[in-house]
This record gives structure tokens, C-alpha cells and sequence, in this order.
């Protein structure tokens, strides 16, 4: 690539798309592309390929999906294959019909097994049952791995694929119903500190900016307590002469699940090196089997920081950013999802690669933006 390259970044405005942007913006990219979902319905197989006739980009970066928590991926389970599926049959396939140099698809850390041996190589793909409550979105995004590969193998395009772990940044999904689990904690625990002081003017503001169920800061109180109840932020009733915390924060599971997070604009710094320096070949290259004929399988990239932290310890760090005192109450009658789920990112190492920003750092990175955007 270089600085006048036709770049088109699909997902622009969301956490991933918006990281990546920027991160091209800043190493001098001047031809970037980009698509609101009201301009280019990614669905749409006919005004795909009308948008790659006429823009011709020659380079991709695929980073738009339908993504959700473990709520969402259990709830609307057709929605989120479905839409996925369509997604990137509809942009990888253009790509190949209209010459694309490169292609970067991102997936997921979530196409790996329920019970993947940790910390999680990109060889385990496909060799146990997923995790149930996300298994529709692990399936679309591995059918997208191997459609990668396959049209590599097959036409001799140049696509890559690389699985984030979990991801967190500005312009991230904050919807206390559909969110990651980062962001949707950072909200609470947020909130639960405006009650905690009697502060309804920042939660009507904060409701002003990104409604919940259509509840704004409009509404009257009590109708802004019982949405915040709803999903767990409430009020303690406060007995006489008591020091018990007024407020609380309730948190689906048993907080023992370890999690690995990397901060968006690290990961899109990633994307953009291999985008720079890497090619098919040197992914497939160090998986020749010994067998004939050869089997080229998991050429896919792990992008992670290698590091974990229990859910629990990360509501305890988001509380002590945010300045919270009140109460975090652990629901077990509520899923854990998978304990683990730790990248090996030994491959990204050896391409070149490592993150910097520890989740201390970015959890306050993600606070300071959070109250000011």
C-alpha cells in the first residue's frame, strides 16, 4: 500500500471501523472509504456490487458485523447469522470479482471451542462444540475465516484473517441490553455513582445522549429509576445511622470468568501493520503439513495482548476509576458464559506485532472519553 491507495473500511463508524480510520488517518492514508449503513446496505448483494463498480477500491478492511454481548448473540440468534453471513459473502466476493489487492476480515476470539485448551492457538479452531449462547455469530465469522481461505487457495487472492480479542475504545457500544461486558459495566457502575451521590442531572444527561429502551433524561424520575433498576443499578434504602453503601450495581454471573481486553486503537494499529507487511503467503507458510497433498488450514491471526482478568476484577477496577463506594452485586442465577477465553497471540508476535496499553490504562482512557463525548 501506500498513502494514495483507494482504502475501503468497511463498519467505519463503529469501535473497530472508527479506530482503524483514524489509525490510517494518522500514518498519512489520504483515499479512505467510507459507508454509513443509510448510504450502503452491506446486505444488499446488488448495491455491493453497484458500490465496488464504482468506487474500485483496491484495498479492504472488513469491520462490519453485527455484534452484541452474550445477551444479544442469545436473544436474536437468526439475526446475528443471518446479518453476518450476508455481510461478508456480499464484500469478500466482490473483492475477488473486482480485483482487490488486499483484504483484512476481522472475526472474533469466540470461534474457538467452549472448552479450548488456553491459552487459545489458532490450530484449535473447529476441534470441539463452541459456546452455546454465541455459537450463530462463531459460525458466521469461522465461514468467513474459511471463505478467506478457500478463495486464496482457489482464485489466489491475498486476503487475510485476524481474530481480535475482546475490544474496548471510543465509539464503543454502550446499550445496557446488546453491549459488551466493558462498556456495559463502565455505564453501571457509572451511573450507580450518580445515584450514589444524589447526582439525577448527569443521569438525565447521560440518558440524553444514549437512551435506554427510549427512556431519556425527559422522563420523570421515577421512570428513570425503574429503567436504571431494570438493569441492575438501584438504590439502597438507607436505614438509620447506617455507613452501607446507598447504591448498587448488579453483575450477571459469578464474576470468575477471565477475560482478555485490548484497547481498539492498539488493535487497529495491528490491523494496519499487517496490512502493511504481511501477505497470505507468509501466514501460509508456516503451516505446511507433512502430509501430500498439503492441508492449509488456520491461516487466521490471533490479535490480543495475552494478558487476563477475571470479571470481578475488572467491575473492581472500573469502580475504583470511576469513584464509586457503593455495592457490586454478583447475580450467579445468571450465566457465566465461557471462564475462559485467553488468545495465544505467539503468531502476531512473530509477525512483528505487541500491544502496549495495559487495562488499567484503558479503562481510564475509556472513562475520560466516556464522560466527555
Amino acid at each position: 500500500m501506500n498513502i494514495n491507495s483507494k482504502i475501503y473500511i468497511a463498519g467505519h463508524l463503529g469501535l473497530v471501523g472508527s479506530a482503524l480510520w483514524k489509525t490510517f488517518q494518522k500514518k498519512g492514508y489520504t483515499n479512505l472509504i467510507g459507508r454509513s449503513i443509510d448510504e450502503l446496505d452491506l446486505m444488499n448483494q446488488i448495491a455491493i456490487a453497484r458500490f465496488f463498480k464504482e468506487e474500485k477500491p483496491e484495498y479492504i478492511v472488513l469491520a462490519a458485523a453485527k455484534v452484541g454481548g452474550i445477551v444479544a448473540n442469545n436473544t436474536y440468534r437468526g439475526q446475528f447469522i443471518y446479518e453476518n453471513l450476508q455481510i461478508q459473502n456480499n464484500v469478500i466476493h466482490q473483492a475477488y470479482l473486482n480485483g482487490v489487492k488486499k483484504l483484512l476480515f476481522l472475526g472474533s476470539t469466540c470461534i474457538y471451542p467452549r472448552e479450548c485448551p488456553q491459552p487459545m492457538k489458532e490450530d484449535a479452531l473447529l476441534t470441539s462444540p463452541l459456546e452455546y449462547t454465541n455459537e450463530p455469530y462463531a459460525i458466521a465469522k469461522i465461514a468467513g475465516i474459511k471463505m478467506c481461505e478457500s478463495y486464496n487457495l482457489q482464485y489466489g487472492t491475498n486476503f487475510l484473517s485476524v481474530m481480535p480479542t475482546n475490544l474496548y475504545g471510543p465509539n464503543d457500544n454502550f446499550d445496557l441490553e446488546k453491549s459488551h461486558v466493558l462498556p456495559a459495566l463502565l455505564r453501571k457502575i457509572h451511573l450507580g455513582k450518580c445515584l450514589e451521590v444524589n447526582n439525577l442531572e448527569d443521569i438525565r444527561a447521560d440518558l440524553n445522549r444514549r437512551p435506554i429502551e427510549c427512556v431519556t433524561g425527559e422522563n420523570d424520575q421515577k421512570e428513570i429509576l425503574q429503567i436504571l433498576d431494570k438493569y441492575g443499578v438501584r438504590m439502597i434504602p438507607l436505614k438509620a445511622n447506617s455507613q452501607q453503601p446507598t447504591a448498587s450495581v448488579e453483575i450477571w454471573g459469578s464474576g470468575k470468568p477471565m477475560r482478555e481486553f485490548l484497547w481498539s486503537e492498539e488493535m487497529a494499529d495491528a490491523c494496519v501493520y499487517l496490512m502493511e507487511n504481511i501477505n497470505f503467503e507468509d501466514v501460509n507458510s508456516n503451516n505446511l503439513q507433512q502430509s501430500l497433498p498439503r492441508e492449509v488450514r488456520n491461516t487466521h491471526i490471533n490479535i490480543g495482548t495475552g494478558k487476563e482478568i477475571s470479571i470481578k476484577a475488572l467491575a473492581e477496577q472500573i469502580k475504583q476509576t470511576v469513584g464509586f463506594k457503593g455495592q457490586l452485586f454478583f447475580n450467579t442465577s445468571k450465566p457465566d458464559g465461557t471462564m475462559r477465553k485467553l488468545t495465544d497471540v505467539s503468531k502476531l508476535h512473530s509477525l512483528g506485532w505487541k500491544h502496549k496499553i495495559e487495562i488499567e490504562e484503558g479503562i481510564q482512557k475509556m472513562f475520560n472519553w466516556y464522560i466527555s463525548s
